[in-house]
């Protein structure tokens, strides 16, 4: 059993190092991607984000003065760190995360920021929001979502652009070769290009407001 878990990892490792130096066809992506998308993913990531695929998250957060922004589901703080090095106060994130035992980590690795511990797929009642309370300029996440039914990742989507104005950019990375949750009316998603350096490669999908939803009943 211990073999073939390290066979396993230099057949990643020599897959990897092709993919570093070798132009692949769309083809050859889309081979390469199907034995990641072929079964439902039943747990998070496999490893904390990569340093590339937190700093491409990280790029499409408009940091500006007193830009306030929220992070889901940071783990051990990859994207959090992301998001500091581009220049982020602080005082001006906050993060939601379910592992006590992470929030302690976060809490002891980046002295001020805002750590709540509780669920991010209940935004407004783990942050203690009423229904007109509450905005962020960026919200950024690295939750698990697949492993979620559709109509829990519809519901966060939902909950999320209530929480930031029109234009701005909610954050997600994903696998899979589609949005990770399919956008609600007023909603437009782009896909940024693959981080073929993360294990497995992902790539990151931005939804924004268009200013044409429809206001969800609080």
């Amino acid at each position: 059993m211990l073999e073939t878990s390290r066979s396993h990892v230099r057949t990643l490792k020599d897959k990897f190092q092709r993919l570093k130096s070798h132009k692949l066809t769309s083809i050859e992506e889309l081979r390469f991607l199907r034995t990641w998308v072929e079964s439902p993913l039943k747990t998070g990531a496999v490893a904390p984000s990569g340093s590339d695929l937190a700093r491409k998250m990280a790029s499409f957060v408009d940091v500006t003065p007193h830009a306030r922004v929220l992070e889901l589901g940071p783990g051990t703080g990859s994207v959090t760190k992301a998001l500091l090095a581009r220049g982020l106060k602080r005082s001006d994130l906050t993060v939601i995360e379910y592992s006590p035992e992470f929030c302690h980590l976060l809490q002891s690795r980046f002295l001020g920021i805002f750590v709540v511990e509780g669920d991010a797929y209940a935004l407004r009642n783990t942050l203690g929001l009423g229904p007109n309370e509450g905005r962020f300029d960026a919200i950024i996440s690295s939750l698990p979502l697949l492993t979620r039914p559709e109509s829990a990742r519809v519901e966060l989507l939902e909950e999320a652009m209530d929480l930031l104005p029109t234009g701005a950019p909610f954050v997600q990375f994903s696998y899979g070769l589609l949005p990770p949750v399919k956008p609600e009316a007023g909603v437009n998603v782009s896909a940024s290009s693959w981080v073929w350096k993360n294990l497995p490669p992902a790539r990151v999908w931005v939804y924004r407001a268009s200013g044409k939803r429809s206001a969800r009943p609080q």
